[in-house]
């Protein structure tokens, strides 16, 4: 086995476990065809605050979106302004449109739309997959007038569209969501689609293809035991998110005055470890200035938004003492140590665990306090009840950008690895299921010295920096696939697909790839099983060489 990759086989037993799915059969996260939500979406969202109350109408909406400019929350990342509902009359007009409350919104929907766009914002919708929504007195519901509410959202200039689950006559989850998918797809607008039906029908074994983000929980509640609660489902569902496709644990509930500013900055930690959508539920027009503090902390929002676009795990969990784990577009790792016990407990892990390479040294930054540390390993801290400590951790500084010039890939240090079979090799074949037992990567006779040995479905990322212009390399089956193995080879910039194979097989000769990787923060390698079935899909990158500046 070769020097980058044998790092991570290095780690034993205990560190691969830390390393989640790495070696496990979850899927790779798929390329998003539409460019939406490439990360999680954030915004605001009234109903935590406000439910269908009075005060829900057109002069908040407009003071969320100043606040949004003048408290630095859009140069933070926060993007969309969106309506719950209750924004509607009680019924249609003569045409069967949708008609916006006169009492609520006097100059319409689109005239705060207009307003929203043009403080450099996006604006967002409600409706529900029902005859009617989910308020007390219900309203129009978009069951059976999908084509015309998805064209009249789209003429009022809707970025964003949160579609509710009330009221619908037992008509299959999967039909209603997709009808709604493809009327929105059809006005030709970008419009992110929120699936929010509550996780009944675990949207996340189906919706990739049909909505941005997926609710996988009950509504949210502004106490720490919903909280807690929800953070415990979504958490077991990290496999299925990924850039274009996130799971939703409903909005942030930070200065609704139900927690402690403790219990909110753990709240915001776990939201953003989880690659959660950072939609902000408290009223803006009076949030505390320690609101505004945990809401705009850029550090901890970087986390939610890198574009290698995984979901922590959970690295350990005892007594009330959990570790959390994500991997970063620049090999680094963002760990939360979380204690939800009613005492201060000290929570440790370490790089080993939370799949970190070997190294000399480590450096630690505390991404709520802002100190930094260095360790040979260890990672500790006091953390009071009900609270977090968030770190982002580098391995020696970080593992950087590929050096100048023409390197072979095989020899740099990938920021995280998945595979569906044994460990992905430097430099041999896949083998089987141990580490280095593989033998030289060749196809259809044709050997290579350097490469990854993988087999589908497997995922492996470099760190870019915006520095590296193209990768060559020749791509294909193995000829150690005892059956006819099949595959598709696919090369990401972030999540923008430059190179495909296409469907090869173990009668195909090597293919060569050649891709732009310009301004791209991220390389992901990215095999897929060629769907017949077959499940000896020793897949080979043979020879990949990147150029960087």
């Amino acid at each position: 086995m070769g020097t980058a990759l044998s790092l991570l086989a290095s780690l034993g037993a205990a560190g691969l476990a830390g390393l989640g799915a790495q070696l496990a059969v979850a899927p790779p996260a798929a390329a998003v065809e539409d460019g939406l939500a490439l990360t999680p979406p954030m915004g605001f969202n009234n109903w935590n605050s406000t439910n269908c109350r009075s005060e829900f109408n057109e002069e908040m909406v407009k003071g969320i979106a100043d606040l949004f400019v003048s408290k630095g929350l859009k140069e933070a990342g926060y993007q969309y302004v969106n309506i719950d509902d209750c924004w509607a009359k009680s019924a249609r007009d003569g045409n069967g449109n949708l008609v916006p409350d006169p009492v609520r919104f006097p100059h319409g929907i689109k005239a705060l739309a207009d307003y929203v766009h043009a403080r450099g914002l996006k604006f967002g919708l409600y409706t529900s997959a029902g005859t009617k929504t989910c308020a007390r007195n219900g309203f129009p519901g978009a069951l059976g007038h999908e084509q015309q509410d998805a064209r009249l959202f789209a003429s009022w200039g809707v970025d964003y569209l949160k579609y509710d689950n009330c009221n619908n006559q037992g008509v299959d989850a999967r039909a209603r969501y997709r009808k709604m998918r493809d009327a929105l797809r059809d006005t030709g607008r970008p419009i992110v689609f929120s699936v929010c039906e509550w996780g009944e029908n675990k949207p996340w074994e189906w919706a990739a293809d049909v909505g941005h983000l997926w609710r996988t929980t009950g509504d949210i509640t502004d106490k720490w035991a919903s909280m807690l609660s929800i953070t415990k489902k979504n958490q077991a569902l990290a496999e299925y998110a990924g850039p274009g496709h996130w799971n939703d644990p409903d909005m942030l509930e930070v200065g609704n005055g139900g927690m402690t500013a403790t219990e909110y900055r753990s709240h915001f930690s776990l939201w953003s470890v989880m690659a959660a959508p950072l939609l902000i539920g408290t009223d803006l027009r009076k949030a505390s200035a320690e609101t505004f503090d945990i809401l705009t902390n850029r550090d901890v929002i970087a986390v939610d938004q890198d574009p290698l676009g995984k979901q922590g795990t959970v690295v350990s969990s005892e007594g009330g003492r959990t570790v959390y784990s994500k991997p970063l577009a620049n090999g680094d790792r963002a760990v939360v140590l979380f204690n939800e016990t009613k005492e201060p407990a000290t929570v440790t892990t370490s790089a080993r665990a939370i799949g970190l390479p070997e190294a000399s040294s480590y450096a630690l930054r505390d991404l709520w306090s802002k100190e930094g540390s260095t360790s040979q390993g260890t990672i500790s801290a006091s953390v009071p009840s009900h609270g977090v400590v968030m770190y982002r951790v580098a391995r020696d500084g970080g593992l950087g950008t590929p050096p100048a010039g023409t390197s072979e890939l095989s020899a740099l240090v990938p920021t995280s690895v998945t595979n569906g079979w044994g460990p992905v090799e430097t430099d041999t074949s896949n083998g089987e299921r141990a580490p280095g037992d593989g033998g030289p990567i060749t196809i259809q006779g044709a050997s290579y010295p350097r490469g990854l040995g993988v087999h589908a479905p497997s995922e492996v990322t470099y760190h870019l920096g915006g520095r590296c212009s193209r990768l060559t390399v020749d791509v294909g089956i193995d000829d150690e696939s005892s059956t006819r193995g099949t595959a598709v080879f696919r090369v990401l910039r972030d999540s923008t697909k430059v190179a495909d194979s296409g469907l090869l097989t173990t009668d195909d000769p090597a293919e060569r790839l050649t891709a732009d990787l310009s301004g791209g923060s991220v390389l992901r390698l990215v095999v897929t099983d060629g769907g017949d079935g077959r499940t000896s899909d020793h897949a080979d990158w043979a020879a990949p060489r990147i150029t960087c500046a």
